[in-house]
């Protein structure tokens, strides 16, 4: 189950309370205080990890705490820290506090880690309060409580390439072709209804990722067929494909609804190098084509008979290399 978005809530430990212990040995009978440091509580640690694709472990887990740190004891021995608790979310997920609504961390590169809590310091034990006039202190310091606090996880998918389109469009049957992804195929609307990743490989060891986004509609932008949910997994893309069917009645209105949706959901989507693919052209016909006089350029492509997709993968490759 692909899962995109979960609420938790994390407690750093506690630090461990200092000891009040004093030396008893043979022949010293009054001997000094010697009670150790409590141990640092753990923190609660979110670390990216590319072996993971989804939240889901995540979601089924509400509370992540921390450890607390060990009293110190005698002889100046400090306690043992508490273990940290340790997150491991996809890369592309952004960490966001729920009380400020603020993104504190937005992981993308495998193994990086944020720190969301500290663990509390141990309390120090009482051979720290030892003085001139004060040889015998009888307390030591309590350990510092943990944090808590409440995150957002937001998973947005990493990606070179975005295929945007309305329902049907034939993005899921292209991503098939040019990779190894093999998402759900059929021939009705919203067949596609979590992101899919596919590995496209050119030239010699070069490749790019392309991600087949569910199709929109119009109204996304303000929460539309689940358009929040769909358009975050596009901000990330370097490139845009805006695929069209040839059947279209109208592509010029079909472009300018999903440019739109894009623009309307965040202005910064326009400033993406982008492509108007038209699809499924082995079903064009004279009748078709006077429908897309109102475009300047475009790419053909047939997924069906792998008409176009020599070229357009060459075209992708090339824009990628002008936006590095």
């Amino acid at each position: 189950m692909f899962i995109d978005f979960t609420v938790i809530k994390c407690i750093s430990g506690k630090g461990g309370h200092g000891a009040v212990t004093f030396r008893r040995e043979k022949y010293i009978p009054k001997g000094g205080p010697n009670g150790g440091d409590g141990g640092k509580g753990g923190d609660v640690i979110f670390i990216a990890d590319n072996q993971l694709h989804t939240l889901q472990d995540i979601r089924y887990k509400k509370t992540y705490s921390a450890g607390d740190g060990q009293q110190g004891s005698t002889n100046n021995r400090t306690g043992k820290n508490g273990e940290d608790a340790i997150i491991r979310v996809p890369l592309g997920t952004a960490v966001k506090e729920i009380e400020s609504e603020n993104v504190v961390a937005d992981l993308v590169e495998d193994k990086e880690q944020f720190i969301a809590l500290k663990g509390g310091k141990g309390g120090r034990g009482n051979a720290h309060f030892k003085t001139a006039t004060r040889q015998t202190p009888r307390y030591a310091q309590s350990g510092i409580e943990g944090q808590v606090n409440t995150y957002a996880l937001e998973l947005k998918v990493l990606a070179d390439v975005g295929l945007v389109g309305l329902p049907n469009a034939g993005k899921s049957t292209l991503l098939s072709v040019v990779s190894a992804a093999r998402p759900k195929i059929a021939d009705y609307p919203f067949t596609t209804l979590v992101p899919n990743l596919g590995i496209v490989k050119y030239g010699d060891y070069k490749s790019f990722v392309m991600a087949d986004i569910p199709g929109l509609i119009e109204g996304a932008a303000a929460g539309k067929g689940l358009g929040h949910q769909f358009l975050k997994h596009v901000e990330r893309t370097q490139v845009l494909l805006y695929m069209i069917e040839c059947t279209e009645e109208d592509p010029q209105s079909v472009y300018e609804t999903l440019s739109s949706e894009l623009k309307t959901y965040n202005p910064d989507m326009d400033k993406k190098p982008q492509l108007v693919i038209r699809t499924k052209t082995d079903l064009l016909n004279e009748e078709n084509e006077k429908n897309w006089k109102s475009f300047e350029k475009y790419l053909d492509i047939s997924s069906v008979t792998n008409s176009g997709i020599n070229q357009l993968i060459s075209r992708i490759t090339e824009l990628l290399h002008e936006s590095e």
